[in-house]
């Protein structure tokens, strides 16, 4: 059957997979955004649905002073005798630490934590009974290398020594180790090359876990690191499986430039997004995934279960329910007591002295930016006056890279305005005054190019004010080293905003 990749699009990388029967998970890495960890269901393996987090109380997820592109790097997500375990790192936290559950859409454990260092950890449920815990960290030299040790994985403790079992098949960076029992043998994959456009993926197998391992003769066994078709880049940190029909696959991370077939780039603002290839296998016994190593737009494969159907990507809140879509994420450590759904189909946003340009915990709500060419749209009011105020709509990647359309009030005016932060430069670009401050439709369009925004004082005809380059919303701009994606957001800043009917259409 065919299908469309990215399965899971937006800012969703390092995914793992793991299969419960013919029900098939993925979890991704979240950084600084709260809830952590997004749990997708999936029957077929393209069509994903947000089931829940596996993050969702402060006491697992301590988030506050997270710098931008900290917190929770690369989860795994394992099932083993009817639990559930996700092991992660909180790189602004603690370190390394393992959740279980029963029940998947249910609260998870309070996290116990494993004194192995490191990031990127994943478990192993051997057929002995053994669990053997390995992740990234660097050695007496200073060089990265896998360390594996063996753990009780609901309490953490560590029952051996901590020992390396390989440094990497020779690129730059080895990390994100998922170690696997096929075959009789103990397979090691891992992410090399840095996660940018030397990314790549490569397998080494040994007949015991703590090696040696021989490396795959025809390593990267995943790789676009020099794929002329420019549609999908960086390609690797990699999860394995087989489904329930006895064929394998393959989920990695990938992004998808925002360029014009006429305007080559090498940028993205979307975020690392979930890929998807088929996996075959040698006569002695290594992986080759996809298209020799490559993945494409439009892929076919053996999918398990039903034909998969359209995705629709759009969104739409008219805040009528008693709690917040699952899809709303939030910066840090949230207040809640500053996001109040009213009953009267209305969010309530309580803006607070700390705005969008500061690292900590603005008064903000959005969704990942799911596609290029979107048109977002809110009703928004102020119903007071305060002097300075701002209450609208933003593109947002991090404090120092945003772009917003906003209420506000000046010397008793009110204005809409379209404001910009870039590197260490923040303006207001344009603004208009108007007659009130209720009712205002605010709206903007992206595609590959430009982010424009424009009001509506009657909600039907939308009047353009001001414009940003896509550009000033890509990682490879940003002016610290950065993982994360382009949210579409609600916020307000030091005063009160109320909005209505959040829509959001992914047009391509």
């Amino acid at each position: 059957m065919k299908y469309k990749n990215p399965i899971i699009t937006g800012y969703n990388p390092d995914p793992s997979i793991c299969r419960v029967g013919e029900d098939y998970y993925i979890v991704n890495s979240t950084f600084e955004y709260f809830p952590g960890v997004p749990i997708y269901h999936s029957k077929n393996l393209v069509n994903w649905e947000l089931k829940g987090y596996c993050l969702t109380e402060e006491n697992q997820l301590w988030l506050k002073g997270c710098h931008p592109s900290g917190g929770i790097y690369a989860p795994t997500l394992r099932y083993h005798n009817g639990t559930f375990f996700m092991v992660t790192t909180n790189v602004s936290g603690k370190g390394n630490f393992i959740v279980h559950t029963d029940d998947i859409e249910k609260k998870w454990s309070e996290p116990v934590w494993v004194d192995q260092g490191g990031i990127d950890p994943s478990l192993l449920f051997d057929d002995d009974g053994k669990v053997y815990f390995v992740s990234t960290n660097r050695d007496e030299n200073g060089k990265a290398a896998m360390f594996l040790c063996e753990v009780n994985p609901f309490t953490g403790e560590r029952l051996t020594e901590s020992v390396v079992i390989s440094r990497g098949c020779g690129g730059r960076y080895p990390e994100g180790p998922h170690m696997y029992k096929w075959f009789g043998k103990y397979y090691l994959m891992l992410a090399e090359g840095g996660t940018e456009y030397g990314h790549m993926e490569t397998m080494l197998r040994a007949d015991n876990p703590y090696g040696p391992y021989e490396e795959c003769p025809f390593n990267p066994i995943l790789t676009h690191r020099d794929d002329m078709r420019e549609e999908i880049y960086c390609t690797g940190h990699a999860d394995m499986m087989q489904d329930h029909n006895g064929n394998w696959w393959l989920v990695c991370l990938g992004i998808r430039p925002c360029q014009e077939k006429s305007n080559r780039v090498l940028l993205h603002n979307l975020g690392r997004e979930t890929f998807l290839a088929p996996v075959k296998w040698t006569e002695d016994g290594w992986p080759v995934v996809g298209e020799n190593g490559l993945i494409s737009l439009e892929m076919e494969g053996p999918l398990p279960g039903n034909v998969p159907e359209l995705v629709n990507r759009n969104f739409y809140d008219d805040f009528s329910g008693n709690k917040f879509d699952l899809h709303y994420n939030f910066l840090r450590n949230p207040h809640m007591e500053n996001y109040i759904l009213n009953g009267n189909k209305e969010l309530l946003l309580k803006g607070t002295e700390i705005t969008l340009n500061q690292v900590d915990s603005p008064t903000w709500i959005g969704i990942r930016q799911k596609g290029f060419e979107t048109v977002s749209t809110v009703n928004v009011s102020i119903p007071k006056a305060i002097q300075g105020m701002r209450a609208g709509l933003t593109a947002f990647y991090n404090d120092s890279y945003h772009y917003e359309i906003y209420l506000t009030v000046e010397s008793n005016v009110y204005k809409i305005c379209v404001a910009k932060h870039v590197h260490d430069i923040f303006t207001v670009t344009s603004s208009i005054e108007i007659p009130r401050a209720d009712n205002i439709n605010l709206q903007m369009i992206s595609d590959k190019t430009y982010y424009r925004f424009s009001y509506s004082l009657d909600g039907k005809n939308y009047i353009e004010i001001g414009s940003g380059l896509v550009v000033g919303l890509c990682t490879e701009s940003t002016k610290v080293m950065t993982f994360t994606g382009t949210y579409i957001g609600l916020f307000a800043e030091n005063g009160p905003g109320i909005f209505k009917d959040f829509d959001v259409k992914v047009m391509d």
